[in-house]
């Protein structure tokens, strides 16, 4: 197997990562030795330090093992972007627990769901969402709740303010049990203040750090089994390629949930190995991230399409100084060309795409930050990474240019799914990893994902991949975001819907659209149909949900 990417690696990125044989707790702890008076974690203006965010993670551990938690047992983390987050993260895997991490905006079916596949016992949760989590307490295997208000890592001024106007309207006021089950993360914290966990040894490659559910856009939730060295290991591999990263003074700008591995790893494990600032954004809302951009000056900013579009598009962007951000990595879809160029311009940094899965940590791939990029490609294979396409129907290595599905092997690939056999023998066959993407390879070893084997329209008999008649649509001048799904069609089996919604001001008929596209590529790739849209589907971080375009196509049919 031949390993092209390798000769386009920039200067400075290893062809193999260093990956320290350690804890993934122990990132924190030397950060806390490295760096004792950088701040750690920057979320409405207040900051703690990493000293300070190592003590509030061994009490967290301590309060841990007082409820007797030990050793692989599951921990639901069920927060949005806050200091608590962090705390009850490396609180855990101190004492060798696997963290579970929860999407605040699930119902309470899917909640029920996630901890019963889990086996969580333990949860640290919003106020907010206490009331949801109680009622499904007897329906799981949960023995303890623990209880946080969002309030309680804000700055003195804004936290009385907070108090007195939005706390109880928004419900973040809430009564909770005091049936010795329940338990308030501030009572907590004081009670186990300068406690430890009890020592345990961790085998980094073996034992499990992260259940990490994937499903949000394939559908039913599974179980992705991460290791300590899984997780170490792609944020060490992410770190290689930045190699103008300077230890110990990036600022990172963290709105990307960190319950999802994206956020995980490029924000969270990577900012903290590296002594960075993360400044926690609970959600993306422009104009606060705008705001953050202007006051806070991060250097980093990891994130998905739609951020950078809406950037790109807001009508007084050019009040903002953003130059400040030297480096960006896209990731979760694809990022076009138009939208590349664009937030480059207003940034002077570079914004790059990336690919990654759950299952792998998830980042496999990126383009080179300094070195050749190539539009629509999601780059190189990582440091320590192999990736090949293969044939769908024996699996056999396909040559350059040809598209099969994408196999990815490296520290970063997970264990299996948990619980899961079948499912674990559908995604890994031997080391290797099966995407269940379609790709292909060029020459110069770049990758570029075609689709998505199940996103992949067959209109009379054509294969046809959404992904580029989307790059076609994103460059008309209306267009400002637009997703490609199959609908079903009496004649053809499937035909090409267009979903499209405009810029503002802006105003466009399907004629029109349909017209725009017709020297631009085959025909039977044609829209044949355009609906005009006010907001698309999306999940938590910004994804556009294809999925839920054509099940609404289904159920249409099915009237």
């Amino acid at each position: 197997m031949t390993h092209p990417w390798l000769k386009n690696y920039e200067e400075g990125v290893p062809t193999e990562a260093e990956i320290p044989e350690i804890a993934l707790y122990e990132i924190l702890d030397r950060s806390a030795a490295k760096y004792p008076q950088n701040i750690a974690v920057s979320f409405m203006g207040a900051g703690i330090t990493y000293p300070r965010l190592a003590e509030l993670a061994n009490s967290f551990a301590a309060a841990l093992a007082g409820m007797g938690v030990k050793k692989g047992d599951r921990v639901a983390i069920h927060l949005p972007n806050c200091p608590q987050f962090l705390i009850a993260y490396f609180g855990t895997l101190k004492l060798g627990a696997i963290i579970v991490p929860c999407n605040p905006l699930y119902v309470e079916r899917e909640m029920v769901s996630q901890l019963n596949n889990s086996g969580a016992e333990v949860i640290i949760t919003l106020s907010r969402f206490y009331p949801l989590i109680a009622k499904i307490r007897t329906n799981t295997k949960l023995r303890h709740i623990i209880v946080t208000n969002i309030k309680e890592f804000f700055p003195g001024k804004l936290k009385v303010l907070f108090t007195l106007f939005k706390e109880k309207k928004d419900g973040h006021r809430v009564e909770v049990s005091k049936d010795g089950a329940t338990h308030l993360l501030p009572d907590l914290l004081k009670k186990y203040s300068g406690g430890k966990a009890p020592a345990v040894t961790i085998d980094p490659a073996e034992d499990l750090a992260v259940f990490m559910y994937t499903g949000g856009t394939t559908g039913v939730p599974k179980g992705a089994m991460l290791t300590h060295r899984n997780l170490l290991g792609n944020a060490c591999q992410t770190k290689t390629w930045f190699t103008q990263m300077r230890e110990g003074k990036e600022v990172i700008l963290t709105v990307l949930p960190l319950f999802h591995s994206y956020a995980m790893t490029t924000c969270l494990n990577l900012g903290i190995m590296t002594g960075a600032t993360l400044i926690l954004l609970p959600q993306f809302i422009l104009k606060d991230v705008l705001d953050t951009i202007q006051s806070q000056k991060p250097t980093l900013f990891p994130g998905v399409p739609t951020m950078y579009v809406a950037i790109n598009n807001y009508p007084e962007i050019n009040k903002y100084d953003l130059t400040s951000i030297s480096a960006c990595i896209s990731g979760a879809a694809g990022l076009p060309l138009e939208v590349q160029i664009k937030f480059e311009e207003l940034s002077g940094g570079k914004l790059v795409e990336g690919y990654g899965l759950s299952e792998a940590s998830p980042v496999t791939h990126a383009n080179p930050i300094a070195g050749k990029r190539k539009p629509g490609s999601i780059g190189l294979p990582f440091p320590s990474t192999l990736a090949k396409v293969v044939s769908l129907e024996d699996e056999s290595d396909l040559p350059v240019g040809e598209v099969g599905e994408l196999a990815v092997k490296g520290p970063q690939v997970m264990k299996g799914y948990w619980q899961n056999d079948e499912e674990t023998a559908q995604m890994l066959r031997g080391e290797w990893l099966f995407t269940g993407d379609m790709a292909k390879m060029d020459e110069d070893g770049y990758f570029y994902i075609v689709d998505r084997k199940k996103d992949m329209i067959i209109a009379g008999g054509y294969n046809i991949y959404p992904r580029e008649v989307e790059e076609v649509l994103y460059t008309h001048p209306k267009v400002q975001e637009v997703v490609v799904a199959s609908v079903p069609d009496a004649h053809r089996g499937e035909t090409v819907k267009a979903y499209c919604v405009l810029k503002e001001g802006e105003e466009a008929t399907p004629e029109e659209i349909i017209e725009f596209c017709k020297d631009k590529m085959a025909k039977y790739k044609l829209p044949t149909q355009v609906e005009f849209r006010t907001v698309l589907p999306k999940s938590m971080i910004g994804k556009i949900l294809r999925r839920v375009l054509v099940e609404e196509e289904r159920n249409k049919a099915k009237q």
